[in-house]
């Protein structure tokens, strides 16, 4: 089995990015190419990012792609409070998947602090 495949963070942001497909299907048709392509992309980011560091040799690589996976969490962040005020998400769409998004980003804090004990 890859390494990523135990790590919670991997886990939780993979089942994300299928929450968020299935949530940005009732977008409007005339978004594809804009905020649902974008958060799509933002959302497969996250576990991507995770799975490739995690790949890396070094310990420093690996946090330099969590760091980025975290840049992923904070670009989705932004991108379901914007679709929420356009009415693409309602209030308890939006505030369900904001909070998955806050276990998914301390799931990897939580690991960057015990990736950094080793260095």
């Amino acid at each position: 089995m890859k390494p990523h495949k135990k790590l919670n963070s991997w886990i939780k942001s993979f089942e994300f990015v299928k929450e968020i497909y299935l949530a940005t299907r009732q977008f409007p048709s005339e978004e594809k190419f804009g905020i649902t392509s974008q958060i799509r992309r933002a959302s497969v980011s996250v576990p991507v990012n995770i799975a490739e560091g995690a790949a890396r040799k070094g310990t420093k690589e690996f946090i330099h792609f969590l760091h980025i996976s975290l840049g992923s969490l904070s670009e989705l962040d932004t991108l379901i409070l914007l679709s929420k005020e356009l009415d693409f998400f309602n209030e308890k769409e939006c505030e369900q998947l904001i909070e998955k998004l806050d276990v998914i980003g301390k799931l990897i804090y939580g690991l960057i602090k015990n990736l950094e004990t080793r260095l």
